[in-house]
């Protein structure tokens, strides 16, 4: 049985492939397209996870998508009588699912009849907890999904049996956490749709000095609930307006806070004006209001289900700092969160929501690794290095057998070298896991300077994160559970930060990725050589990229390699070292006092 889910007209467009309980293919349409957040639908997407499972349009026996235009329809009208041009704007976006098979036929290439399939509809919460509980090792959780909108929820929660799952409540518009943290996002200038993440790293330069007018502006509890004071926002007015055109641009969204925002904290921040104390502090009260909510949530589920086993999902879910705390602020003991927990993930969730609690089937799957995009033969790197003419600039390329290409990375990195490391299947999720990273030496106080200036051109208060060997973990991290998908941030060990300053934050946490031997056996290769030349099982792991999606096709992590300063990008078996003229930077110099 082959089941295509599909995230489709809004951002974080994805598709993933189910065939007979297991997990084939799973991609976001921006890695294709090399638009952020692709909205629209995931053409490109699609038509991958179907040549990665070998199949055709006849072969698919269910399509389905995470958007159900019966749910809270009570809500939905009320909101139509209000804010009609809102209303209008999302049915024009659910008019288009009733041509959904024409669109799928036209980007297979085949006639709409051609299509055998079952279409069908799945809330859009629900795909979220699906998409966490459903692929878990856990037999019995429970669950709680948080984001911004989604078929008018914010917010959903109950508990995962085998197969099923059972739900016990909901938050609906127009309270929602993840409209919260946006609005205030958009108020300290990052608009760019997706720039909660900076906001939280800003959070840790602040002091929550904000916290009473905060906790006016979001009120947690009693138990499961949680209220927005609506006057600080426009949402509720206006509507929560997104626009995007046929996924060929990021999408935008409208604003989100009100005046009264302004009166009660100060004037907004203009993208162009320089962050002040004030602005730190007000990401740092926003951070706590968040985990103060959430964990009030949290503890509140907890007593009603009596489980000490948690699945995530939705936007929230992404809040890295939160989830670190999840164990010494609740009484769960095990999390998981699967590496596409915001939108994009629902294409997942929808196809395992059918295939178990539809349709009954048992389950048989583990997401344990997130290695499901696509990979490429060794002819396809070859090409990618030819036809950009790198044997033609003095470049010194390779191919080594793996344990001398893991040597040699290992020797570069030691050296100071900056290195991309292409390998395998692209990641699912926004998170580069060893797969499309750039890597260099945690060791380096100023690697973290010499990365921005060199290459990703960040604002200087985001972190970078610690790659580390899964069995040496606690030697470096105060960490309860794993964190193979780089979504929780644990305190470092006061005498490992010295150790490894360069992924370590200014509060002194790291967003770490575990390495497992079995899930990646290069990647953990590469960190157990490295810990073998310097005695740090750790490297500073960053996503492929330079201000564009993570690369995805071998052509786009040559051409990443060429207008930046990286030292040498390793494909698949191939080495390529650029000559000293070409990298911005000595690597002798670099290598000095270690």
């Amino acid at each position: 049985m082959n089941i295509l889910g599909i995230n489709l007209y809004h951002a974080n467009a994805a598709a993933a492939l189910v065939c007979d309980g297991q997990l084939v293919a799973a991609a976001e349409e921006e890695r294709f397209s090399r638009v952020k957040y692709a909205a629209g639908f995931p053409a490109h997407a699609i038509r991958y996870c179907l040549q990665a499972a070998g199949l055709t349009a006849r072969d698919l026996d269910h399509v389905i998508v995470p958007r159900d235009p019966w749910a809270r329809w009570r809500h939905k009208l009320q909101c139509a009588l209000r804010l009609p041009r809102f209303a209008l704007e999302r049915a024009r976006v659910l008019a288009r699912l009733t041509g959904l098979r024409e669109e799928l036929a036209a980007t297979l290439g085949v006639a709409p009849d051609t299509l055998r399939a079952r279409f069908h509809r799945v809330e859009h919460h629900r795909a979220h907890l699906a998409s966490a509980y459903l692929v878990s090792p856990f037999d019995q959780a429970a669950l709680l999904s948080a984001d911004g909108l989604g078929d008018f929820g914010s917010a959903m929660w109950g508990v995962g049996t085998g197969p099923r799952l059972q739900i016990a409540g909901e938050a609906v518009f127009p309270h929602s956490l993840g409209l919260f943290y946006t609005a205030v996002t958009q108020y300290l200038g990052f608009w760019k749709f997706g720039d909660e993440y900076k906001v939280m790293g800003l959070a840790a330069y602040g002091e929550p000095v904000f916290r009473d007018e905060f906790r006016r502006i979001l009120q947690a509890g009693p138990g499961l609930q949680f209220r927005l004071e609506l006057d600080y926002f426009l949402h509720h007015r206006q509507g929560a307006e997104m626009s995007w055109e046929s996924g060929k641009e990021t999408p935008v969204l409208g604003r989100l806070f009100s005046p009264l925002f302004e009166q009660r904290l100060g004037p907004a921040r203009r993208p162009e004006e320089p962050l002040e104390q004030r602005h730190r502090d007000i990401a740092a009260s926003l951070q706590e209001a968040l985990e103060e909510a959430l964990f009030t949530l949290l503890e509140a589920l907890h007593r009603q289900t009596g489980l000490d086993t948690l699945c995530m999902a939705g936007g929230v879910a992404f809040n890295c700092v939160a989830n670190g705390k999840l164990f010494r602020r609740t009484p769960f003991r095990r999390l998981y969160i699967q590496p596409a927990a915001g939108d994009a993930g629902l294409a997942v969730g929808a196809a395992y929501y059918l295939y178990h609690h539809i349709l009954g089937r048992p389950r048989s799957f583990v997401m344990d690794h997130a290695y499901w995009g696509p990979e490429f033969r060794r002819d396809q790197l070859l090409h990618a290095i030819e036809s950009r003419g790198l044997g033609a600039r003095g470049f010194l390329l390779r191919e080594l057998a793996e344990p001398e290409l893991i040597e040699r990375t290992a020797e570069l990195l030691a050296a100071g070298a900056i290195v991309g490391w292409f390998q395998g299947r692209m990641e699912w999720g926004p998170r580069a896991l060893g797969n499309r990273s750039i890597l260099a030496d945690p060791r380096r106080p100023e690697m973290k300077d010499i990365l921005n200036r060199r290459i990703k051109h960040r604002e200087p208060f985001r972190p970078f994160a610690p790659a580390i060997l899964e069995e040496a973990t606690s030697e470096y991290f105060d960490a309860p559970a794993d964190s193979p998908f780089m979504l929780l941030a644990f305190p470092a060990r006061p005498e490992s930060r010295d150790r490894i300053p360069a992924p370590i934050h200014v509060d002194g946490t790291g967003r770490l990725q575990t390495v497992s031997r079995q899930t990646n056996p290069r990647f953990w290769a590469l960190l157990e050589a490295f810990a073998h030349r310097t005695g740090v099982p750790v490297l500073l792991n960053t996503s492929f990229n330079e201000n564009e999606p993570i690369v995805c096709h071998p052509e786009e992590a040559v051409d990443c390699f060429l207008r930046t300063h990286m030292d040498a990008l390793v494909l698949g078996d191939l080495l390529i070292e650029k000559p000293a003229h070409e990298t911005g930077a000595s690597q002798h110099r670099l290598a000095s006092g270690f």
